[in-house]
């Protein structure tokens, strides 16, 4: 989805973004809106942290100047530095509506143990902030990025991006005729993402 934005949107704010060297040992996946909803995913040698944080949810840390009672609570310690950590707060307070995380190893995610407010669907915001990641498909995304940037999107261009193929001057092209593939080569490779040899700028 990165991949994908810098080329749809290549000096522009971003929807999506991922960093492969967001520290000597970990990446990270970042949503931003713009509006003041976001989220990330860290993975690391310990497993994969997420946190996302939708402002107008009735479980805002600013309603109480806190976390939503269970949210972060049971965050293990191996991933208790990302609750704390100055990107993810505000003045030391978590930006955080809802948490999950998977230690390496494991089989399964998990989550704290929360009473949710009643009389709303989504009250963690969960249902909206991840619905690209439960849902990763190229047609998915193509419905996104048409409603977002309002311009028609290459689903093949899509296809070829999702399959994680390596990025051409054709698929690029298809995506956005005003940009070349020497214009997304420095955010492929802060994302890691190839470029096919015979593409090379």
């Amino acid at each position: 989805m990165a991949m994908l934005e810098s080329v749809l949107n290549p000096d522009g704010e971003r929807y999506y973004s991922f960093s492969s060297a967001w520290s000597a040992t970990e990446e990270n996946a970042s949503m931003r809106n713009g509006s003041g909803d976001e989220f990330d995913v860290v993975f690391s040698p310990a497993g994969a942290f997420v946190r996302g944080f939708d402002h107008e949810s009735a479980m805002s840390p600013y309603v109480d100047d806190e976390p939503w009672p269970g949210v972060v609570d049971s965050v293990p310690e191996v991933f208790r530095s990302y609750v704390e950590e100055p990107a993810f707060t505000d003045d030391g307070m978590p930006r955080v509506t809802a948490c999950l995380w998977r230690e390496a190893g494991s089989d399964h995610w998990q989550a704290g143990e929360i009473d949710f407010p009643e009389d709303t669907s989504d009250p963690d915001g969960s249902g909206w902030l991840f619905h690209l990641l439960v849902n990763p498909s190229p047609e998915a995304f193509q419905r996104f990025a048409e409603d977002y940037y309002e311009t028609p999107v290459n689903i093949d261009a899509v296809r070829h991006v999702y399959a994680l193929r390596p990025l051409t001057q054709n698929v690029v092209t298809a995506l956005n005729s005003k940009v070349s593939l020497a214009d997304v080569a420095d955010a492929a490779a802060a994302m890691d993402y190839a470029i096919a040899a015979d593409s090379a700028p």
